[in-house]
């Protein structure tokens, strides 16, 4: 039940948007998985107190036992990967690159994401978006259950989308409208894993 309910916020979120065309994807090594924009640094300090204003403070607690239990840990670092994950993501899913998304995203997310670029290739559509700007990135959340960290960020966006059919003429959206887009994203890792990956594992639509 918690899958289908993920697949179809996935879905609701992410399966009407569209991409762009410049590839971003990295050579992957059999068997070895990449560094991610949300691979902490090893020299990285603990979470400095002038990251506050990019934390609700509910938050708050929750960043405090992640440092705890993960040295490597650092607020404003996560938050810069975090952005950049947000595009490289979104942008994955634009163009239907799996193999970028197998190393960004869960499981089951990764497969909603994967049935979403099969129904828009059977319909025969292109995905045109753009992701114009990120306004602003605040971790609203974040929890140590275990050893399973979570970090809950809330996007704020704009996106200019446009959907084409396969001769390439627009069937909805625009490139001069951008669209302010709210997404909140929820990234996990264990942090006793010797893999440093940060991974998306939940997506919602800000209220």
């Amino acid at each position: 039940m918690v899958f289908l309910l993920v697949a179809l916020r996935l879905w609701s979120v992410l399966g009407r948007r569209t991409g762009h065309e410049q590839p971003i994807g990295k050579t992957i090594e059999p068997g070895a998985r990449p560094s991610t924009p949300l691979t902490p640094e090893t020299d990285s300090a603990p979470y400095p107190a002038s990251v506050d204003a990019q934390i609700d403070s509910d938050a708050m607690p929750g960043i405090r036992a992640i440092t705890d239990a993960d040295r490597n840990f650092d607020a404003t670092r996560f938050l810069e990967g975090a952005r950049s994950a947000y595009r490289m993501i979104l942008e994955a899913f634009w163009r239907g690159d799996e193999a970028e998304l197998e190393r960004l995203v869960d499981g089951d997310v990764r497969d909603a994401f994967s049935q979403a670029i099969a129904d828009r290739k059977e319909q025969g559509h292109v995905l045109d978006n753009r992701l114009v700007t990120i306004e602003r990135a605040v971790i609203g959340n974040a929890r140590l259950s275990g050893q399973m960290a979570s970090v809950t960020v809330r996007f704020d966006a704009d996106i200019a989308a446009v959907t084409r059919d396969a001769a390439g003429n627009v069937v909805a959206g625009s490139l001069t409208d951008a669209v302010p887009t709210h997404d909140v994203w929820t990234f996990s890792r264990h942090v006793g894993a010797s893999d440093p990956n940060w991974v998306l594992v939940e997506t919602d639509e800000a209220a």
